[in-house]
């Protein structure tokens, strides 16, 4: 008993130090008057400069052009013999989500119907709502689960709708705000996680699953699965095919860790699978797994990175006999899937180019591959659970996005719709280059310059790099990348950083927790290896990142501000020692290691930019901008930095934007000032 008193007392003696210490923490305090105000008067400051500057109102509008161009593609998703697409404009700032027949959709002249006018609803209950996705009861679709949040961050409001009719339902389906979910198990049942009431896990996600029926409250639904509080999520799925319907609980014991259960006749069923094992769907009776890991099972010794399969009835049964699906090799990964009736669609990446294979199954697994477009970005979208339609994506640095249709099964498509170019791309090039890390391990990036570029170390460059969580950064096609930057005579490079998926588990799990750092030093590699090839100096190269990427700035300009003369530091994580107490941070626990253990904090003491910002330092003067509504990132982390910097002494530059969660922005008009601010920042600090 004294032991755990002595502890408690412990913690609390530590958050009072850690309160001493810190004299901006009153700035995590969101909302509070002051806090406010102190955001109202940097963004007044900001605003000031970075508008002020000549050119700027021309390229906002610009952007927004972009933004609001009715060339743009109408992303498709498939509900029965119907296409959705959610749509934002000048006429419709928050969007209208629409529908048209699949005939329609194709034509040259598709003709639309609102379903939900987003700005209509948002005037009639006083609220600024923003989409965030529908799904639909199988297999009819007249009934949808519509997400709404509440100023865009993650938290939602999900509503039972009547898309014959067009009305949410009364006395249907409706959960209150939350970082939740739901799923349709029939017409009458959804599968929900949410806060009941009872608590939420550390994270802010839920702790239990119900079964909800119904007529009845939501209070009194029945328990599936009850979690621990610092479980990272728990969530239910159904997945209904033509055949058989499923359901699985999810019960995430870390961002990286968890254990699957199948709903088996009311009743939970746990399979024995390793705890880093992810679930990637159910085909044709077949339950598909990707592997973080080597598993020895069944007589198989499978391979980090792998895709394998089991029977749905062995596996609940216990059994072992699995499939190799694919192994990646060592510069390839699994970039995608997903499944039509009889074709599951892998999208794979080699050497961070995107390839497009079908697979069968009938016993054994058949692979075949597409012949679709090369040298780019791949990405599936939307497919037909009763046919074998679907839609994929196709795009690169220089290629604006393309939409193809396509028979899964036939391995035919065609072309839907191209974006227009919106600059000059035959003046352009694409070089990938490989750098020598520190630890000697080679980094791709990629170069978009122009094709007459000089290598005398005076070309205005950027850097985007995210270099976490397995998220690959692929090449893309941006008309305010082209218009603003490259059009400007700047230089974009995208940075390839271990600690991202490019090449699979391997190469995100080498920058976990005590070996972050790589990142790091990866990042400083391919910053001298721009300069010793004269395509940029320091007084001419800048850095951008967000959430991730807005800490590996962060790290960045601290750790080596002789590389950077501009930082752009988005909706960041900066201070490492209260990160995981701050929203959703303490689910980011396996990715960055936790700062109360004294072994942890060592290593992350070591990069934390807001404990590493010194006086007397030659920083860049930094543009750091967040959201209010951010409930993932909290904002308290670029405003504690601003007010610390500045106090120190440093010219930064700040900008906090009052809706748009994460994302940073909510309306196409609030995305293009974002854009226009960063680049008259960027073209201020790299292009004078």
């Amino acid at each position: 008993m004294k032991q755990v008193l002595f502890f408690i007392a412990l913690v609390i003696m530590t958050n009072i130090s850690v309160a001493q210490e810190d004299p901006y923490l009153w700035l995590e305090d969101v909302d509070a008057p002051k806090s406010l105000d102190w955001v109202e008067k940097w963004n007044d400051k900001t605003l000031k400069t970075l508008t002020g500057r000549p050119g700027y109102e021309e390229m906002y509008r610009q952007i927004l052009d972009v933004y609001n161009s009715t060339d743009r593609i109408a992303a498709p998703s498939i509900y029965g013999d119907l296409i959705y697409n959610f749509w934002q404009d000048e006429d419709h700032p928050r969007g209208i989500w629409r529908r048209t027949p699949l005939k329609s959709y194709l034509s040259e002249e598709p003709v639309w119907e609102t379903v939900i006018d987003i700005d209509a609803l948002s005037k009639k209950d006083n609220v600024k709502y923003v989409f965030k996705g529908a799904s639909g009861l199988y297999p009819d679709y007249k009934r949808f689960l519509v997400h709404l949040s509440k100023g865009g961050g993650d938290a939602v409001v999900i509503r039972e709708f009547d898309v014959i009719h067009k009305i949410f339902i009364q006395d249907g389906f409706e959960i209150p705000e939350a970082k939740g979910s739901a799923s349709w198990v029939d017409e009458n049942t959804l599968l929900v996680a949410t806060d009941f009431g009872n608590g939420v896990t550390t994270s802010g996600y839920p702790k239990d699953v119900k079964l909800w029926k119904r007529g009845t409250e939501l209070k009194d639904a029945k328990y599936i699965f009850e979690g621990k509080e610092n479980d990272m999520y728990n969530g239910g799925s159904c997945i209904h095919t033509k055949t058989r319907d499923y359901q699985l609980i999810s019960n995430r014991t870390s961002f990286y860790t968890g254990v699957y259960y199948f709903i088996e006749n009311g009743e939970l069923v746990k399979p024995e699978l390793p705890e880093d094992i992810i679930w990637n769907g159910i085909f044709k009776n077949q339950v598909i797994f990707d592997l973080k890991s080597d598993w020895n099972i069944g007589g198989n010794a499978f391979k980090q990175g792998d895709m394998v399969s089991i029977d749905y009835d062995e596996l609940i049964k216990g059994g072992t006999n699995y499939q190799l699906i694919i192994r990646p090799d060592e510069r390839s990964s699994i970039a995608g899937t997903n499944t039509t009736e009889n074709v599951l669609l892998v999208n794979m990446l080699n050497n961070v180019k995107g390839e497009l294979y079908k697979y069968t199954f009938d016993g054994t697994w058949k692979k075949e591959k597409i012949d679709a477009p090369k040298f780019g970005n791949i990405s599936l979208g939307s497919v037909d659970d009763n046919s074998d339609t679907y839609f994929f994506y196709f795009q690169n640095f220089l290629e604006p996005s393309t939409l193809y249709k396509g028979d899964a099964l036939t391995g035919k498509f065609e072309k839907v719709k191209s974006l227009k170019s919106w600059f000059p791309t035959d003046d352009y090039q694409v070089q990938q280059f490989e750098v020598a890390s520190k630890d000697g391990t080679m980094i791709p990036y990629f170069v978009i310059s122009a094709k007459d570029i000089k290598y005398n170390g005076k070309n205005p460059t950027y850097i985007s790099a995210y270099g976490g969580f397995e998220v690959p950064e692929l090449p893309y096609y941006s008309a305010a990348v082209g218009t603003q930057w490259l059009e400007k005579g700047g230089v974009y490079v995208l940075a390839n950083l271990r600690g991202g998926g490019e090449f699979g588990p391997k190469w995100h799990q080498a920058g976990l927790k005590e070996n972050r750092q790589r990142i790091y030093d990866d990042y400083f590699a391919v910053a001298e290896d721009l300069i010793a090839r004269k395509i940029t100096s320091p007084k001419k190269l800048g850095i951008f990142g967000g959430s991730n990427g807005g800490l590996l700035v962060g790290v960045g300009f601290t750790q080596r501000p002789d590389l950077y003369n501009a930082v752009v530091c988005a909706v960041p994580l900066l201070d490492m020692k209260r990160y995981h107490k701050l929203l959703a941070g303490a689910s980011w626990m396996a990715e960055y290691g936790n700062p109360d253990i004294p072994e942890e904090w060592e290593y992350i003491s070591k990069y934390s930019p807001y404990q590493n910002v010194k006086k007397g330092m030659d920083y860049p003067e930094v543009f750091f901008f967040t959201s209010t509504r951010d409930d993932r990132v909290h904002p308290g982390h670029a405003r504690k930095m601003v007010a610390k910097m500045s106090d120190m002494g440093y010219k930064v530059y700040y900008f906090e934007n009052t809706e748009g969660g994460h994302a940073g922005a909510s309306t196409n008009e609030q995305r293009a000032k974002m854009a226009a601010l960063q680049f008259s920042y960027l073209q201020m600090k790299l292009m004078n």
